[in-house]
């Protein structure tokens, strides 16, 4: 009752958003009274009138980060090297922090340089993947409201047919102001290349460059020159795996991608939340040392996954005699769903889950859990449901958790020994720890990150052990012919050398360690793309479609909570 009267006094907070950008879509308007008496050679001038703004109110600044980058590349002392290192990232916040204020200041101009170029391009012709189209589109209020939203670095939700992809040419247009690159991440190439020809109509006629990375092929000088342009079209694993090859390169002549400044990203549930699950991982040589680790740990998780295998039997045990019982359909549901997590191929669970009503009680059970989860802790009632289990495993993401117990089975002696630090904010307190000189700094900072990259492969290793001996069996998802694993799929087998699967190197190694010809290809780097998007300096969302609200609300916690984004609708 409180909160609605609250709400009717004071309006939603959507209502308090809108009225917020309101006075900002009022200027836009009062700009293109003016713009409107332009001709077209004049309006298309105006790119360059806000790039000159732009260079004359940042300028300085950014000639001192080039000169400090400059000094610390030429630099031999490391403790020179430190001190220059803090110059330029205080150099470089004040240089982010007035270019901000400089987008802020000039958006409305701009955003209304944009609508009346659409204005002016209607009836035009433009050729999109083959096919020619008539340009028909004007930014309407609402989409000026979701362009203000996407520059402010928040996350604008949008319903289907309110015209995204028209909204972040507003957005994309003032960021590639500054020289330094926008992005617009899709989830699959054709709507990148539709996009990327369609608005590149609009950009092409304000002067402003458009490149798309899906049409070019990896590490070619075409996709560098399609980093190089003011605004860049691709999809997520192509902006990932450039990433990742970007750090694999010999020297820095050979990377396609330059800084991650700005992007906007559509589909943000999906490819920051749904997507980011999957590791993109590109395969490199494995040595010796990899496969020692591996058979260091082989015995251990072997043995974990005996005393998993005999609590799941248990617990399915437990629920056989209560399937079929009305009353404690549930409680057997439950315990089907724990034995579900410890290990979803028990032939057993399998044939359980088959039974009439079954499968469907246990997918309550994980609703269910699922919506706890979303509770503070002290009202979780199912926070406890995976206690029993060593590891937990997802069949359907291929992914797979230790537990607290079986942190405690596996390193008894020292339970951190899986615990992987926090990186950037260890990285972050030492170069703020005023006690600590720079030679310290230095030499810390090579402890920390040594412990990162040793743990990191330590947990890596142990889990790729697990989703071996869990989740892949012999002569079903793979198999062994000459010496050699093959990976089994739809018509036949595929040679591991071209698939790369890195849940099957246990196997890879204990078969190809006998004829000694062949070198492994494992993971040369892995990331994700809910840590590569904490690169960028801000990094809007385009909306998620608007049928997908309560999906949307759940995906907006996790993506304030990863990236501290908010939420606002247009």
């Amino acid at each position: 009752m409180t909160n609605r009267w609250f709400t009717r006094i004071f309006g939603t907070r959507f209502d308090r958003e809108q009225k917020r950008i309101q006075p900002i879509v009022d200027a836009i308007h009062a700009h293109e009274l003016r713009l409107k008496e332009l001709g077209d050679t004049e309006l298309q001038s105006q790119t360059v009138k806000f790039r000159e703004a732009i260079a004359q109110r940042t300028g300085a600044l950014h000639a001192e980060v080039e000169r400090l980058k400059q000094a610390k590349h030429d630099c031999p002392d490391p403790v020179e090297r430190a001190n220059l290192s803090d110059q330029l990232r205080r150099v470089e916040q004040s240089f982010v922090s007035e270019l901000q204020r400089t987008l802020d200041d000039l958006l409305p101009e701009a955003f209304a340089t944009v609508r009346e170029a659409s204005r002016r391009l209607l009836g035009t012709e433009v050729v999109v993947t083959g096919h020619p189209l008539k340009w028909d589109m004007v930014p309407y209020d609402v989409q000026l409201i979701g362009g203000v939203v996407l520059h402010q670095g928040k996350i604008a939700e949008m319903a289907t047919g309110e015209g995204k992809t028209l909204v972040a040419t507003l957005p994309l247009y003032l960021n590639a102001l500054a020289g330094r690159g926008s992005h617009l991440v899709t989830v699959n190439n054709y709507l990148a290349r539709r996009d990327s020809q369609w608005m590149g109509h609009l950009f092409k006629w304000l002067g402003v460059t458009v490149g798309c990375i899906d049409d070019t092929q990896p590490g070619s000088p075409e996709r560098r020159a399609a980093y190089q342009c003011d605004i860049t079209y691709g999809t997520n694993n192509e902006f990932g795996f450039d990433y990742l090859r970007d750090n694999m390169v010999g020297n820095l002549e050979q990377r396609v991608q330059r800084g991650h400044v700005y992007a906007i990203i559509d589909e943000v549930d999906s490819i920051l939340i749904d997507e980011a699950r999957t590791p993109l991982i590109i395969s490199g040589a494995v040595g010796t040392e990899s496969d020692e680790k591996y058979a260091q740990y082989n015995t251990q998780v072997v043995q974990l996954v005996r005393k998993q295998t005999a609590i799941v039997n248990d617990l399915i045990a437990r629920a056989e005699p209560l399937v079929g019982d009305d009353g404690k359909g549930y409680e057997a549901a439950t315990l089907l769903y724990k034995a579900q997590l410890g290990t979803p191929k028990n032939k057993k669970l399998l044939k359980l889950l088959n039974e009439q009503g079954v499968k469907q009680t246990v997918q309550r059970v994980e609703l269910d859990r699922l919506a706890d989860r979303k509770l503070p802790a002290r009202d979780q009632k199912m926070r406890d449901i995976e206690d029993d289990l060593y590891f937990v495993m997802d069949e359907r993401g291929r992914s797979v958790h230790l537990t607290d117990k079986g942190v405690e089975t596996m390193s008894p002696q020292d339970p951190t020994l899986f615990v992987v630090p926090d990186i950037s904010h260890a990285v972050h307190e030492l170069e703020h720890d005023p006690e600590l000189s720079p030679a310290e700094k230095i030499e810390r900072r090579r402890t920390v990150e040594a412990e990162y990259a040793a743990k990191s492969e330590t947990l890596h290793i142990i889990h790729k052990l697990l989703q071996a001996h869990a989740l892949y069996e012999k002569d079903v998802e793979y198999v062994v012919q000459d010496g050699q694993v093959f990976i089994g799929g739809a018509g036949g087998v595929a040679d591991t050398r071209d698939h790369h699967d890195p849940e099957l190197l246990p196997h890879v190694r204990e078969t190809r360690r006998d004829d000694g010809h062949r070198r492994d290809r494992g993971n040369g780097v892995p990331s994700d793309l809910q840590a590569r998007g904490r690169g960028h300096s801000h990094e809007p969302a385009g909306a998620a479609r608007g049928q997908a609200r309560p999906r949307l609300q759940d995906a907006q916690r996790e993506v304030r909570r990863d990236h501290g984004r908010g939420r606002a609708p247009a």
